[in-house]
C-alpha cells in the first residue's frame, strides 16, 4: 500500500483505524502494560507493609491509614498535572518522566527512618503513579484500531492484577518473613526507575498528539511505520464511522458537562471501594486472628481472581459495548461486597474475595476504557486525568473512613459502605453515552 497515497485519500488517524492489531501494537501494549503492572505492584505493596507495619512498629490503624492516603493525595494531584502536561508535551514524554520519579521515590521508601519520612515518599510515589496511569491508557487508545480499541485498553487494565500478584507474592513471601522484610518489598518496587528508560527510548509517542501541534512529519513518519508491517489486503477499506463530535469549551464546556459529571462519578464511587476494600483486607484479616502469612496468603489467593475478571470485560466489551459491561461489573461488585461483608468462614472469605476481585477489577478495565473515548484530542488526556484525579478523593477518603467504620459495625458495615458506592457508580456509569465503534477525531 502506498502511504503517500493512502495520506491524500483519508487522515492518519482513520490510516491508524483501519489497520489490523500488528506486532508493533503489541510491543506498545506490552512495553505499557509493564509499567502499569509495576505501579500496580507499588500501590499493591502497601496493603501488605501497611499490616506489617502495625506489627513491627506497633502503629494504631489511624497512623497505618494515613501512610495509605498521603500516597493516594499525591495521585490525585499527580493525575491532573499528568493530563495536563501530557496534552502540553506529549504523552510518551510524562510517561516516562512519572515511572522514572514513583521509581526512585519507592526505592527511597525503603530507607524510611520514621513513619514521617515515609509518608513524604510515599506522597512522591503518588504523584509519579497518579501522573502515569491516564497519560498510558490515552497513549495505548490513541494508537489501537478502532475495531478492537476497548479491547486494548482493557488488556493494558489487566496488567494491573499482574503488577497485585506480584506484590501479593512479595507481601507472602517477603514482607511476611520479618522486621525489614517491608524494606525489601519496597527495594523492589523500584524497578520502575529502571524502566523508564526504556519507555522513553522504545515507545511511539501519539499521532493525534503531534498532529495537534503541527508536527505532521513526525506524525507520517510513525504511521508509516505501523503500515509497513501490514499486508494490504489486511487493511479494512469499509466506511469509517462519524468521528467524535467537536465540542465547546473544555471538559466542562455545554457538550461535555454532563459525561464529565457521571465520568468523575464512577471514577469516585470505584476508587473508594477498591482501594478501601483492597489496602485494608490484609490487615482487616490479622484483626479476625489470622496470622500475618496466613493472611497474606488469602490476599493472595483472592488477588489472582483479577485475571479473568480482566479478560472477561476485555471479551464483554468490544460484544456488550462500553456501557453495559462497565455497569454489569460494578452491579457485580455491589454484590461481592454484601457477601464479603458477612463472610466469616476462610472459605467464604476466599469465595466473596475472589468475586469482588472479578468484578471490581473487570470494572476498573472497562473504566478505562471508556475514558479516552469520551473527549477530543485536544482534552483527551485532561479529561481522563481530571477524572482520575477526582476519583484520587475516594481513595484518599477510603482508606481514613475504614477505622471510623469499623468502630461502629464491623466488617459489615465496612463493605456495606463499599457496596452503597459501587451502586452509585454503576447508575452514573448508565448515563455515559455508548462509544462502541466510534472513530477518535
Amino acid at each position: 500500500m502506498s502511504s503517500t497515497a493512502s495520506a491524500n485519500t483519508v487522515s492518519r488517524n482513520e490510516r491508524l483505524d483501519r489497520l489490523p492489531v500488528t506486532d508493533k501494537h503489541k510491543r506498545l501494549l506490552v512495553g505499557s502494560g509493564i509499567g502499569w503492572a509495576l505501579d500496580a505492584m507499588d500501590v499493591g505493596l502497601v496493603s501488605f507493609i501497611i499490616a506489617a507495619l502495625a506489627v513491627h512498629w506497633d502503629l494504631d490503624k489511624s497512623t497505618t491509614s494515613w501512610i495509605a492516603s498521603i500516597g493516594f493525595i499525591g495521585m490525585a494531584i499527580g493525575a491532573s498535572l499528568g493530563g495536563l502536561l501530557a496534552d502540553k508535551i506529549g504523552r510518551r514524554q510524562v510517561f516516562a518522566g512519572t515511572l522514572l520519579l514513583y521509581g526512585l521515590a519507592t526505592g527511597a521508601s525503603a530507607l524510611a527512618w520514621s513513619v514521617g519520612a515515609l509518608m513524604v515518599f510515599r506522597f512522591l510515589v503518588g504523584l509519579g503513579l497518579g501522573s502515569e496511569l491516564p497519560v498510558a491508557s490515552t497513549l495505548v487508545s490513541e494508537f489501537s484500531p478502532r475495531k478492537v480499541r476497548g479491547r486494548m485498553v482493557v488488556l493494558l487494565e489487566a496488567f494491573w492484577a499482574v503488577g497485585w500478584i506480584m506484590a501479593a507474592v512479595i507481601g507472602t513471601f517477603v514482607v511476611s518473613q520479618g522486621e525489614n522484610g517491608w524494606r525489601w518489598g519496597f527495594a523492589l518496587g523500584a524497578v520502575p526507575a529502571l524502566y523508564a528508560i526504556y519507555v522513553r527510548l522504545g515507545l511511539p509517542e501519539s499521532v493525534r498528539y503531534l498532529e495537534s501541534v503541527g508536527r505532521h512529519e513526525e506524525a507520517e513518519a510513525i504511521v508509516q511505520s505501523f503500515e509497513a508491517e501490514v499486508d494490504p489486503a489486511q487493511i479494512d477499506h469499509s466506511p469509517a464511522p462519524a468521528a467524535a463530535e467537536t465540542v465547546r469549551g473544555g471538559i466542562w464546556g455545554p457538550d461535555m458537562r454532563r459525561r464529565t459529571a457521571a465520568f468523575w462519578g464512577v471514577w469516585f464511587g470505584v476508587s473508594l471501594s477498591y482501594y478501601g476494600a483492597f489496602i485494608w483486607i490484609p490487615s482487616l484479616l490479622v484483626d479476625q486472628g489470622f496470622t500475618l502469612v496466613r493472611s497474606f496468603t488469602f490476599t493472595l489467593i483472592i488477588t489472582v481472581a483479577q485475571l479473568p475478571g480482566y479478560a472477561a470485560a476485555a471479551w464483554l466489551i468490544e460484544v456488550w459495548g462500553r456501557r453495559i459491561t462497565l455497569s454489569t461489573f460494578l452491579a457485580g461488585s455491589a454484590l461481592a461486597a454484601v457477601l464479603y461483608g458477612f463472610a466469616a468462614a476462610p472459605w467464604q472469605i476466599i469465595a466473596a474475595g475472589c468475586l469482588l476481585s472479578f468484578f471490581n477489577l473487570g470494572a476498573w478495565g472497562a473504566l478505562y476504557a471508556i475514558g479516552p473515548e469520551l473527549y477530543p484530542t485536544p482534552i483527551r488526556a485532561t479529561g481522563t486525568g481530571a477524572g482520575a484525579a477526582f476519583g484520587r478523593i475516594g481513595s484518599i477518603i477510603a482508606p481514613l473512613l475504614v477505622p471510623s467504620v469499623l468502630a461502629f459495625g464491623g466488617p459489615t458495615a465496612v463493605f456495606g459502605v463499599f457496596a452503597a458506592a459501587f451502586a452509585l457508580a454503576c447508575i452514573a456509569a448508565l448515563t455515559l453515552p455508548e462509544q462502541r465503534g466510534k472513530a477518535l477525531d
